[in-house]
């Protein structure tokens, strides 16, 4: 007779989840019956999530956050701290979620111009630089107790810890004027391939969600004040471009993400959530 897996909720860590793809992210997994603390920088959407969107699981002990500048290194490390306290000094997972989500410069401005240089810092901060320290900051509340890479980290404690970059399908195709969002996407894809070799001994790991052309406007305040949905933001040109007939939402990240938490034997992976438009001649 098989063993019968007994249900563990698990310690989850979201960056950037106070609105968007973020905040969909942190709701699935507490529907999925798992604990999660949010980081974010935009403190009255962050109370709001909390206290508001989330209300029933912040009442119940299930979701706490705190206010993170992800382009200091020494508040991710503080921060990460008080979410292993909460957690009673256990994490399971880290998604590194946040990330400066406009893919252009600003202002209609090229690669040309010169101003572009502090955006360029901007992008590779945030969105490359963050999730290498946030994740470095998680390492020593999710290393394996027992267990290496002798034995198997991962035997007898199911699928183990792991961390989860959400990248962009722009690591793989570009328009014109992207080059701060593109270069640090890509870069996301070498973190996370070099995270796994050297994090598998510990019995941590890696993998990274890419997601395509997704509609996440309606998950904010001013969304549900507005009565807003998803829906109501796919256009004809998403049918057209999408072999799966529709933009993406934020379900289909959260369903990612929940399959490689699990996904014991998966690790150094990029899984493209775009439906199939790099796959598409236009």
């Amino acid at each position: 007779m098989a063993p019968v897996e007994v249900y563990k909720p698990k310690n989850i860590i979201v960056s950037g989840g106070a609105r968007g793809i973020g905040r969909a992210l942190v709701r699935h997994f507490l529907e999925a019956r798992h604990r999660v603390y949010i980081f974010d920088i935009q403190e009255d959407e962050l109370e709001y999530t909390t206290k508001t969107h989330l209300k029933k699981y912040h009442d119940e002990g299930k979701v706490a956050s705190a206010v993170c500048n992800l382009r200091d290194v020494q508040d991710i490390r503080s921060t990460v701290a008080k979410a292993a306290e909460f957690f009673d000094g256990h994490i399971d997972v880290l998604v590194n979620n946040a990330s400066i989500a406009s893919p252009y410069w600003k202002d209609g401005k090229t690669m040309e111009d010169a101003a572009t240089l502090d955006e360029w810092q901007a992008f590779i901060e945030t969105n490359l630089t963050s999730p290498f320290a946030t994740s470095q900051a998680c390492i020593p509340y999710m290393k394996a107790r027992q267990g290496d890479a002798t034995t198997g980290a991962h035997l007898g404690d199911g699928a183990g810890p792991c961390i989860l970059h959400i990248g962009s399908f722009r690591a793989h195709q570009s328009d014109p004027n992207q080059e701060g969002y593109a270069a640090s996407k890509s870069g996301q894809l070498g973190l996370m391939h070099s995270m796994a070799i050297s994090l598998g001994a510990l019995g941590i790991r890696v993998n990274l969600v890419a997601p395509g052309r997704i509609k996440g406007a309606h998950e904010s305040r001013e969304g549900d004040e507005d009565g807003g949905n998803w829906e109501s933001q796919v256009s004809q040109k998403d049918v057209d471009d999408h072999p799966t007939n529709r933009a993406g939402s934020p379900k289909d990240i959260a369903d990612a993400c929940l399959y490689l938490m699990d996904a014991g034997f998966v690790t150094g992976q990029d899984i493209t959530v775009d439906g199939g438009a790099l796959r598409k001649k236009n």
